[in-house]
C-alpha cells in the first residue's frame, strides 16, 4: 500500500528511521478500525523492509490519539464485540520486532495511551496527557491498559488512573516512569527523530533479540528471563553484525552492520 493509498495515516521515511502518523485530526485521532488496520498494514511493510531500523508512532501536537471511536462501539453486543476481535491488531504491534518510538502531544487516552504503552520508548512533549478514563463510560480498559499501566506506574496510582479516570501530566509520566523524557512541543517530534535514529544505527538482528529480552522480563520470573537472555546473547555469535561489530570496537572504527 503506498502513501496515497491510506486514508487516515501518513507513513513516511527519513533515512532507516519510518515515521507512522496517525491523521483524523477532526476527531483526535480517535482509534477506529480502518485506522488500525492501516496502521497494521504500514507496521507490516517497515518489517519487512531491510532499510528500516526504527519506526515512529506519532499524532499531531493536539492529541496522539484521545482513545477508540466510540461511535463503533456504543451499541455492540458481547458476542459482536467478541466476533470483531478488534484486539488482535493490538496482539501484531506487541509482536512488532523492530524497536517502536511513540512520540506523544496532547492526549493520549484510553485506546491513545494503551497504544502509546504498546510501543517500546514513549517520547513526550510538555503538554501530554496520559489516561484511561474508560470507567466514566461505563467500561474499562481492554488492550491492556490495567496491565501495562500498573507494570510502569505501581497499583496504587494504576489504580486511581483506572476507577478515578485521573490524568497523568507530562512531568507525572516522566515521575512515575511510563515515558522516557519530556521535551518542549515544539521538538517533541524531532527528539523522538534523534532518539530512532541511534537506535537504527545499530544491529538489526542484536536489536530484535534484545527487545524480546526486555519484553520477556514483563511475562516471565527471573529465573526463566535470564535463561530467555542468555540464549538469546549467545545466538547472536552466528551472527556477522557481531564479529563486525566486536572486530570494529577493537580497530576503533564505526561498525557496519548488514543485518546477518
Amino acid at each position: 500500500m503506498t502513501n496515497q493509498q491510506y486514508e487516515l495515516i501518513k507513513a513516511t521515511t527519513e533515512g532507516r528511521v519510518a515515521v507512522i502518523q496517525l491523521n483524523r485530526p477532526d476527531v483526535l485521532n480517535a482509534l477506529n478500525m480502518q485506522l488500525m488496520d492501516e496502521v497494521m498494514v504500514a507496521l507490516d511493510v517497515f518489517e519487512a523492509d531491510p532499510a528500516i531500523g526504527c519506526v515512529i508512532i506519532t499524532g499531531n501536537e493536539r492529541a496522539f490519539a484521545a482513545g477508540a471511536d466510540i461511535k463503533e462501539m456504543a451499541n455492540a453486543s458481547t458476542v459482536e464485540m467478541h466476533k470483531r476481535d478488534q484486539f488482535a491488531k493490538w496482539d501484531r504491534i506487541r509482536r512488532f520486532k523492530k524497536p517502536l518510538i511513540a512520540a506523544v502531544s496532547g492526549f493520549a487516552l484510553g485506546g491513545g495511551n494503551e497504544l502509546a504503552m504498546l510501543c517500546d520508548m514513549i517520547v513526550a512533549s510538555e503538554t501530554a496527557q496520559f489516561g484511561q478514563p474508560e470507567i466514566n463510560i461505563g467500561v474499562m480498559p481492554g488492550a491492556g491498559g490495567t496491565q501495562r499501566l500498573t507494570r510502569a506506574v505501581g497499583k496504587a496510582l494504576a489504580m486511581e488512573v483506572v476507577l478515578a479516570g485521573r490524568f497523568l501530566n507530562a512531568k507525572e509520566a516522566l515521575q512515575h516512569g511510563l515515558v522516557n523524557r519530556v521535551v518542549p512541543v515544539e521538538v517533541y517530534l524531532d527528539e523522538a527523530k534523534r532518539l530512532a535514529r541511534t537506535i537504527a544505527e545499530k544491529g538489526p538482528i542484536a536489536l530484535e533479540l534484545a527487545k524480546e529480552a526486555v519484553l520477556k522480563a514483563f511475562e516471565a520470573p527471573l529465573s526463566e528471563g535470564l535463561t530467555f537472555e542468555r540464549k538469546n546473547f549467545y545466538m547472536l555469535f552466528s551472527t556477522e553484525d557481531q564479529k563486525e561489530g566486536m572486530s570494529a570496537f577493537v580497530e576503533k572504527r564505526k561498525p557496519d552492520f548488514k543485518g546477518v
